[in-house]
């Protein structure tokens, strides 16, 4: 037996008051919305009335805070897998948008030189290939009922285009990966498929910053 459905959630709003691509940094903490955020993919899964049992989240700060609430939603412990942490991205720590920002840098433009691989940070073949395994591992890793894994916005998407066999390079503004998203996967005949997805804090997205990866 195995895992029933398998759910990517991404994290909730984060603290960056100077508005910087924060990547892997540490100690980059959900703001207050972004509390609220969390809950609020907490309160959808609990409303689905989905059997979870086993709780899963990137190692980076922003991510172990969104999992707390699902975690505690269904008395569970949180577990950390490194595979669906943030890639690597050679523009953290740099504002990405503004008159001073990093992409109006002639210092930088030899970072963007390849965007299909792309040529600033981890390749997009090698986020889906982690995220696949760690999908994967964690659908077999329990015998029955439902799998939430609690990641990042790229490696979510990255997910999503693989299973709808679609290029990887893609348009950085037209991911469909909100704040706190739930992006549902089920095994169908011999492969995982995308079967849901949700804004459980669409509500709040308004207020919120979001300084997703390039």
């Amino acid at each position: 037996m195995v895992a029933s459905q398998v759910h990517l959630v991404r994290h909730g709003e984060v603290f960056n008051p100077e508005g910087v691509l924060y990547g892997r940094l540490p100690e980059f903490r959900l703001s207050d919305l972004g509390v609220q955020m969390a809950q609020a993919a907490a309160a959808e899964l609990v409303e689905r009335g989905r059997p979870v049992v086993s709780v899963i989240a990137s190692p980076l700060q922003r991510a172990r805070e969104s999992a707390e609430p699902i975690a505690a939603a269904f008395n569970l412990d949180t577990t950390i897998d490194e595979r669906i942490i943030e890639p690597t991205n050679r523009f953290e720590g740099k504002r990405m948008r503004g008159e001073d920002g990093a992409l109006r840098d002639p210092k930088n433009w030899p970072l963007l030189i390849n965007p299909l691989r792309p040529s600033w940070g981890e390749p997009f073949r090698s986020i889906s290939k982690r995220m696949l395994a760690a999908i994967d591992d964690a659908w077999q890793s329990v015998p029955e009922g439902d799998v939430v894994l609690v990641s990042h916005q790229l490696p979510i998407w990255m997910v999503h285009r693989t299973l709808a066999q679609e290029r990887l390079f893609h348009d950085p503004r037209q991911r469909r990966c909100a704040l706190s998203s739930i992006t549902t996967l089920s095994w169908r005949g011999n492969r995982f498929a995308e079967t849901a997805y949700s804004s459980p804090a669409a509500g709040l997205q308004g207020d919120a910053i979001d300084v997703g990866a390039v």
